[in-house]
């Protein structure tokens, strides 16, 4: 199965008994017994539609061209499929069976009237001739995804400010192919216990940043691809408000859905705009000729990304949210589109669907909002007590023994003690379940300290420095293995 944004499939082979004039007038008689669309004809082959309409989108064109005694025939989409299923294959097997077919119902001579009876471009004008398309033209090719140009506006816009802010990133010294969470925090990602601790604008910017290289390259064929397609039925107005309020559903959903996860990328947006594209194909906005295949083409693209967010690493919540805001929006922009030139309308139902979003977002944001700023003052105040009782590791070898236990058991046994209780209030907090499983875990360690310290107290007052190692030992090991734990490691 082809995939890319002009999936394409070619063969080659001898001429073998037919010339080339015979073989091109035979072609063409094939071509149109399966019912092609023969718009162009010239000495070195020709052009075929696979439906008469030359402006179906999911049609394919068939190339025909014969150089030195080798025919080559490609059969390629024109631009709007992202996966042909075999089309452009099969079309090529159904050109050369139909040949074969009616090549028995011919002879030479009656195939040299047919090709005198076309009309054929000059040799000079000839497409099929020409040069390849030098590296140079290429690139310029290429590089006109990045230019705005009529009916193509807002997406190339997006696609350089999305260029520009990961490029800003990699330059202040953020990985370009695995960049840390502290990292796309401090630019911008969405994360709930900084989010809604009075930050709701990450709703927004975390859809303009990209955990990596490929995963901006993979977001950006994305959004090229709806963009071109859709951009030109919406307007410019109407994609980018699409493309900004799908990505604040997707990330209001992400926000509702993941507590400690941080997100970021434009695959929520994007998603929102294939829910525009998949609302509009479910209507008569598009004309009945061009749903079906636009409609199995879109979904297979929006199911296969969404089972594969399954395996996880993917906010799928994000995908989906999207997803949903953006059936939303392609319903409710319908009538609009219907009156293009009514300015009152397209407004007042954008104006409508800003409110209705802003609205569910705000109400996503104080749902969650869990009470992480008091559990951060005092995890930091939990952090200022574990230093004061960790002192008596850093007491000079010569210090004597009333100071010592002194250390232990005053300051020591007191701040793990104090903790406790900290933790203990940490608990009675708002918070996600990931944390007070955390919680439960810190009063465990402050518990494992507390034995130490105590058998640490006990060594120094009995003056049996040696008696308590085995089990001081013993306990090393498991407080070890309970910072693994709580750092993220495995106990």
């Amino acid at each position: 199965m082809a995939v890319g944004f002009i999936p394409r499939y070619n063969d080659e082979f001898p001429l073998a008994d037919l010339t080339q004039q015979q073989y091109i007038a035979l072609g063409i008689e094939a071509a149109k017994s399966l019912g092609w669309d023969i718009v162009y004809t010239s000495s070195a082959g020709f052009k075929a539609y696979t439906n008469k309409n030359a402006f179906f989108l999911t049609n394919q064109l068939i190339k025909v061209v014969i150089v030195a005694n080798n025919v080559r025939v490609e059969s390629f989409s024109l631009g709007n499929e992202m996966f042909d299923f075999g089309k452009n294959k099969k079309n090529i097997k159904q050109l050369i069976s139909a040949i074969e077919e009616l090549k028995p119902n011919f002879n030479l001579e009656e195939l040299e009237l047919k090709y005198e009876a076309l009309t054929l471009v000059a040799d000079e004008d000839d497409e099929l001739t020409q040069a390849p398309a030098t590296a140079a033209q290429n690139f310029k090719s290429f590089l006109s995804i990045f230019v705005p140009e009529k009916g193509y506006i807002v997406t190339p816009v997006l696609l350089n400010l999305n260029l520009l802010v990961f490029i800003l990133m990699v330059l202040t010294g953020v990985s370009a192919f695995d960049p840390d969470g502290e990292s796309l925090i401090r630019w911008g990602a969405n994360f709930k216990p900084i989010t809604t601790a009075g930050e709701p604008w990450r709703l927004l910017t975390n859809c303009f940043l990209h955990i990596g290289i490929f995963h901006l390259l993979m977001n950006m064929y994305g959004l090229v691809f709806i963009g071109a397609i859709l951009e030109p039925y919406l307007g410019k107005t109407r994609f980018a408000a699409a493309y900004f309020l799908t990505g604040i559903g997707a990330s209001a959903a992400s926000l509702w859905w993941h507590d400690m996860t941080i997100s970021a990328g434009a695959s929520g947006a994007i998603f929102g705009m294939y829910g525009v594209f998949l609302a509009l194909l479910t209507t008569d906005f598009i004309h009945k000729d061009m749903r079906k295949s636009l409609l199995t083409s879109i979904s297979v693209f929006v199911g296969y990304n969404l089972l594969n967010g399954i395996k996880g690493g993917i906010d799928n919540a994000a995908h989906i949210g999207g997803l949903l805001t953006g059936l939303i929006m392609g319903y409710a922009l319908i009538p609009s589109l219907n009156k293009p030139h009514v300015f009152k309308l397209k407004l007042n139902t954008i104006l409508l669907l800003t409110v209705f979003l802003f609205f569910t977002s705000f109400m996503v944001y104080n749902q969650s909002s869990y009470d992480f700023a008091k559990y951060e003052a005092k995890i930091n105040a939990f952090v200022r007590n574990e230093s004061q009782a960790m002192e008596v590791y850093s007491l000079p070898a010569d210090v004597s023994e009333v100071e010592l236990m002194y250390e232990i058991k005053d300051r020591g046994i007191y701040y793990w003690n104090e903790n406790i209780k900290l933790v203990t209030e940490l608990d009675k907090l708002y918070l996600p379940e990931l944390i007070h499983k955390k919680n439960e875990a810190l009063i465990k360690y402050c518990e494992l300290r507390i034995k130490c310290y105590e058998l640490m107290y006990k060594a120094v007052a009995e003056r049996n420095n040696e008696k308590y190692d085995a089990e001081i030992e013993k306990l090393g090991q498991q407080i070890d293995n309970m910072l693994k734990k709580l750092n993220g490691g495995t106990e």
